[in-house]
């Protein structure tokens, strides 16, 4: 894959849907970053080229299993230089590893820590489930230097809601997931007007790694995960 195929296939895929895409707060993409992990919210297949579009640079996006085992998805995704999660019983160690080798490697890692929940069951446009915290962990378990986290916020401003298939289908893919035993349609957001807003860095520190591994993990964790929460909530608010 060449090092700039994500940017000229992600441009391609949104332009050839007609979207409209205005992108906020550009001064807040760190220039002085090596690595950077980039949180975002999560609704639509697009949110990846967004992503990649927003902050005009290759972003591994971590994707879903299921994507990796699709015919046609899973070229797609590998053009777009996104990397398929395992399935559960591997996920959390297999991302772990394989996002510490791109971040240690001065790559750009994003991640929609709400899951594929958003993607099979409708949420409105301004809307978020918890987020899942395997992103903070992968913050503070290494030793990259200049380590950011860039909150960024996907705003619908006009989008149109189709039902494709029934969820179940995608158990033929991967048949480890819990969430595609529903018979319901599996919705499609095709974003028509997007609003991407850049919230604030949080930058990663010795202080924060030492706190992290001297006893004080699940704390550092959640102050983490819940800035980035309550960052991305308070722009869609916009």
């Amino acid at each position: 894959m060449l090092a700039n195929a994500p940017l000229s296939v992600s441009q391609l895929m949104l332009g050839a849907m007609g979207m409209r895409m205005f992108v906020y707060h550009e001064d807040r993409i760190p220039t002085e970053a090596g690595a950077a992990i980039v949180v975002s919210n999560h609704r639509s297949f697009m949110d990846a080229s967004i992503l990649i579009q927003a902050l005009n640079r290759p972003i591994r996006v971590a994707c879903h299993h299921y994507m990796g085992q699709t015919p046609i998805l899973r070229e797609l995704i590998h053009l777009l230089g996104c990397f398929p999660l395992e399935e559960p019983s591997k996920r959390g160690k297999h991302f772990l590893e394989q996002a510490t080798q791109m971040l240690e490697s001065q790559q750009w890692v994003g991640i929609f820590p709400e899951g594929t929940q958003p993607m099979v069951k409708l949420t409105q446009p301004k809307e978020m489930a918890k987020f899942h915290r395997g992103f903070a962990h992968l913050a503070f378990r290494n030793a990259i230097p200049n380590l950011a986290i860039i909150p960024v916020a996907i705003a619908s401003e006009e989008e149109i809601v189709a039902s494709t298939f029934p969820v179940k289908l995608l158990r033929l893919f991967d048949p480890s997931e819990p969430l595609f035993d529903s018979a319901s349609g599996h919705p499609m957001v095709i974003y028509r007007h997007v609003n991407v807003f850049i919230g604030r860095p949080y930058w990663i520190g010795d202080r924060h790694r030492q706190q992290y591994w001297g006893g004080n993990a699940k704390q550092v964790v959640s102050d983490l995960s819940n800035y980035c929460q309550q960052e991305i909530e308070q722009l869609l608010k916009n």
